[in-house]
């Protein structure tokens, strides 16, 4: 068997998970340059293409798809012994990736970290607000927000809080209109919702909730952008109380009558738990959450 240097793995999941060698190399800190040395000397010393290379990007073979499993698995025991072993949990720096939907994550997330920043000066905190599921076994994250508990993989999760959905619309927009008494009165208006196939938790599929049947005309997998549709006065939007809190040219619509509630979990790899980065970061996620409760469920 031939022998192939143990480092050329971290270049091979690189650039596995982010399909161009400029972004692998980025994650990396190296060079582009030296990431492709690194691949090719791992293709030669295995005596197997591993990638294809293509004009977009870098696509796995076959033979890459079996070694990235492996490679995987011995990324998830290389931690395993950093943090029970050697010193790396030790000290909080290096790099934390959060992950979190994108309303979580803008809204309410994102104003917080300065506080954390300050507290752990050499941490770098890389915060992913985006509206589909993050892989925790692909390391697409260390830790995570979802709107489900996990139902497969080796996965720590706690519930951190209900939160409160309700509908919203620009005062403009309600002038303009017909009033609204009952929410079968909703299909007479223009509703701001998410595009059905894009829909990345089945937990954001609530309309039909607010009565049966129940079609978004302005449809986007953005929150954010269904915020500034609503904003505009383009139509009614189910919005979380959290976020239409923050903005006084929101009116809630049927108050009383529609009121939706899910929840946040807070979700890390069972190997990354004990890491003290990792730790001070779910303790922060969670302490923010707490502090602010009302803000969920009023």
């Amino acid at each position: 068997m031939s022998r192939f240097d143990w480092d050329d793995l971290r270049f091979f999941l690189a650039v596995a998970r982010a399909g161009r060698l400029t972004i692998a190399a980025r994650r990396l800190g190296a060079d582009h340059a030296t990431v492709s040395r690194r691949i090719s000397s791992l293709e030669k010393a295995l005596k197997a293409k591993l990638f294809e290379r293509r004009p977009q990007g870098y696509a796995l073979t076959g033979h890459g798809e079996r070694l990235l499993a492996k490679a995987e698995t011995m990324e998830t025991q290389a931690l395993a012994v950093s943090s029970e072993i050697g010193g790396a949990d030790l000290a909080l720096s290096g790099t934390v990736r959060i992950g979190a939907p994108d309303g979580f994550g803008t809204f309410f997330l994102a104003p917080r970290t300065a506080v954390f920043a300050a507290q752990y000066p050499d941490l770098e905190i890389q915060l992913v607000a985006m509206p589909r599921l993050l892989s925790l076994s692909k390391r697409e994250a260390d830790v995570a927000i979802s709107l489900g508990p996990p139902k497969e993989g080796r996965i720590v999760a706690r519930k951190l809080t209900d939160y409160r959905l309700g509908l919203y619309a620009s005062p403009d927009y309600l002038e303009r209109h017909p009033a609204i008494t009952t929410p079968e009165d909703l299909h007479a208006h223009e509703m701001i919702g998410y595009i059905d196939d894009l829909i990345f938790a089945p937990e954001l599929d609530y309309l039909d909730e607010v009565s049966k049947g129940l079609r978004p005309r302005l449809q986007s997998s953005n929150l954010i952008a269904q915020v500034e549709a609503a904003l505009a006065g383009a139509g009614i939007c189910v919005l979380p109380h959290f976020m239409a809190v923050r903005e006084p040219r929101l009116v809630s619509v049927l108050p009383e009558a529609v009121g939706i509630i899910r929840s946040f979990w807070l979700i890390v790899h069972a190997d990354l738990k004990e890491v003290a980065r990792i730790r001070a970061t779910m303790d922060f996620i969670v302490r923010e959450v707490k502090a602010a409760r009302g803000l969920f469920v009023p």
